[in-house]
């Protein structure tokens, strides 16, 4: 099979990194480029996840979608409604029984 060469720029520091990193799996930085492109070719596809940071919007698109669960949730739960007298007097209930423990 005919072969040809190819040119790649990398950072010195991460040449040299790479290089010492090859050296330790046995083998040069050319062999395990070329593993590499036979691993793309043979899956046709890059042979690791290659993602953008998660950004602000998905973030935010995902706790939306959390908060519209758990709303569904409660409204499925049918828990009667309460009112803010109610709330309250449960509160102060509670605040009376912490104080008698103490």
């Amino acid at each position: 099979m005919a072969q040809t060469s190819m040119t790649v720029r990398i950072d010195n520091q991460q040449k040299a990194m790479f290089d010492q990193l090859c050296e330790q799996f046995g083998m040069s930085a050319n062999t395990a480029i070329n593993i590499f492109v036979r691993q793309v070719i043979r899956c046709r596809r890059i042979p690791f996840i290659i993602a953008a940071p998660e950004q602000e919007e998905d973030l935010r698109a995902r706790a939306m979608k959390a908060f519209q669960r758990i709303r569904e949730n409660a409204e499925a739960q049918s828990v009667p409604e309460m009112t803010l007298e109610e709330i309250n007097a449960e509160i102060n209930a509670v605040r009376e029984a912490k104080q008698k423990t103490v």
